[in-house]
């Protein structure tokens, strides 16, 4: 083959390689540029509030958070903290930290909060071979019933001390958080412990909100059952301490732009919000109840 030949041959390999390489330059500059311009949805998530939320991103909370985000063209940013989630709001949320909190009450006074994402409420928990089939808070008071396990500063310990049932289970309660003070530190019941103590049989009967404690009793090698409690408690002074409660996702007050981002999107992940509450095991409510 001629000299000349050649060349041209080599010439056009040449143009071809330089093309296809400006090609995949610039293709991967475009993905780059693209990635750069998605915006975050910064998440205020704690490391150690499983069910809800875990630094593996495993927590139910979690996964809504990142359907959400990915509803909304955003990237899903988780921002943890090694707090408890009660904290999230203060510390996090409104120090600048993150943007959004996944399950606040839909009345949280303290944040602007979305439309209601799902309703559940508290439930009693038993071992199966108990036949415990009580839906009312006042049937806590049996007398066959003798032990509770439930987590402090809710509606659980409200039950006990309106049924009789608080001074007998006092040591028994504190005994689950190792006797520390719940004065000046934020001291509780670990939402797995509940259903522990109910299926070792050191507990009766365990009152807890239904997400504390549904995959618990969802996995749960013993026989468990766990059953709505469909009334709510009327306080002496004529106030209502309600049992089912609608959760939302909280912005900070000044922030109505991306509420109103949010509440556009959700119509988009209803279904998979149901999807991940469902696998969890959380028993729903409708949301006009």
């Amino acid at each position: 083959m001629s000299a000349p030949v050649l060349r041209a041959r080599w010439l056009a390999g040449l143009a071809v390689t330089t093309t296809l390489s400006a090609i995949l330059t610039g293709g991967s500059a475009a993905l780059a540029a693209s990635a750069a311009k998605e915006p975050a949805l910064r998440i205020c998530a704690s490391t150690k509030e499983a069910p809800y939320s875990s630094g593996d991103g495993t927590g139910f909370e979690n996964r809504i958070a990142a359907s959400l985000a990915k509803a909304m063209g955003r990237k899903a940013e988780f921002v943890f903290t090694d707090k408890y989630a009660i904290y999230l709001v203060r510390d996090s949320l409104n120090a600048g930290a993150c943007d959004v909190v996944v399950g606040v009450d839909v009345d949280d006074e303290r944040m602007l909060t979305t439309d209601a994402i799902y309703r559940t409420g508290y439930v009693f928990v038993s071992r199966e071979d108990r036949q415990f089939a009580g839906t009312k808070w006042e049937d806590a008071g049996r007398p066959d019933l003798g032990r509770f396990a439930i987590r402090f500063h809710g509606p659980g310990e409200t039950i006990l001390k309106y049924t009789g049932k608080w001074e007998d289970n006092a040591a028994y309660l504190y005994s689950l958080i190792n006797f520390q003070s719940r004065r000046n530190s934020y001291n509780n019941v670990e939402a797995a412990r509940l259903v522990s103590e109910v299926t070792s049989g050191e507990a009766d009967l365990a009152i807890a909100f239904a997400p504390d404690v549904a995959r618990y009793v969802k996995a749960s090698g013993v026989p468990v059952r766990m059953q709505l409690i469909d009334n709510d408690i009327p306080r002496p002074d004529g106030k209502i301490v309600p049992l089912h409660y609608a959760q939302a996702i909280g912005v900070r007050k000044d922030d109505a732009s991306l509420l109103a981002e949010i509440n556009a999107a959700l119509p988009k992940v209803r279904a998979d919000i149901r999807r991940i509450l469902e696998e969890e095991g959380i028993p729903l409510l409708p949301l006009g109840s």
